[in-house]
């Protein structure tokens, strides 16, 4: 059987495959389920019928707790109603650890936003968070490709510096054992001694 990722499934139509992840939603009742998966990759919608699951895989998927880990494994089968073009036809469930009483909602934006700012290593699993994060990574790498394909060198100031760059009343003071240091405000005196040897840096 092949473990595959969320965002590959559509190489896996007609396949028994194994996804392992986490329990993003559910829905349904009486004898048939659709569990919302992810992966980080992606979200797919698995199917789970009764009739075709034996009872105690029935039971736990529709028992356990939003953002518990498992591994499912079923058939990949076409859907055209799908983002993805593909859902899975579930055959075996297997929990890896259980959660209950998950703290946030995490399929939509909670309006409390000290509530998800306090909890934002569980608030970027959700939707909005993650797509944002996924779209900064692209315009960053973008960004790099650009400086990179030019002949540009990164040259990475250090987080904590001696001296104000741009003015002491923009400092922000950090003890630093027993000398005092500051949070680097700009990159710009450490690009200008990195251009006299690289010629071309991005700081």
């Amino acid at each position: 059987m092949n473990s595959v990722t969320v965002n590959n499934l559509k190489q896996y139509v007609d396949q028994e495959v194994e996804l392992k992840g986490w329990l993003y939603n559910r829905r349904g009742s009486g004898k048939l389920l659709f569990l919302q998966f992810r992966d980080g990759t992606g979200v797919v919608q698995v199917v789970v019928s009764k009739k075709e699951v034996p009872e105690n895989v029935f039971e736990d998927a529709k028992r356990i707790g939003i953002e518990s880990s498992v591994i499912i494994r079923g058939k990949v089968s076409k859907d055209d109603r799908s983002t993805l073009g593909v859902e899975i036809h579930g055959s075996d469930l297997q929990i890896i650890q259980e959660v209950h009483d998950y703290p946030i909602q995490i399929t939509e934006d909670v309006p409390n936003i000290d509530k998800l700012l306090d909890m934002r290593h569980l608030w970027v699993r959700s939707k909005r968070p993650h797509a944002i994060l996924k779209v900064r990574s692209e315009v960053v790498q973008a960004i790099r490709d650009f400086y990179y394909e030019r002949g540009f060198v990164l040259y990475d100031a250090p987080v904590f510096t001696p001296a104000s760059c741009e003015g002491a009343s923009t400092l922000f003071e950090v003890p630093y054992f027993d000398q005092k240091g500051y949070l680097t405000q700009s990159g710009q005196l450490y690009g200008e001694t990195g251009a006299m040897a690289f010629n071309k840096v991005v700081v």
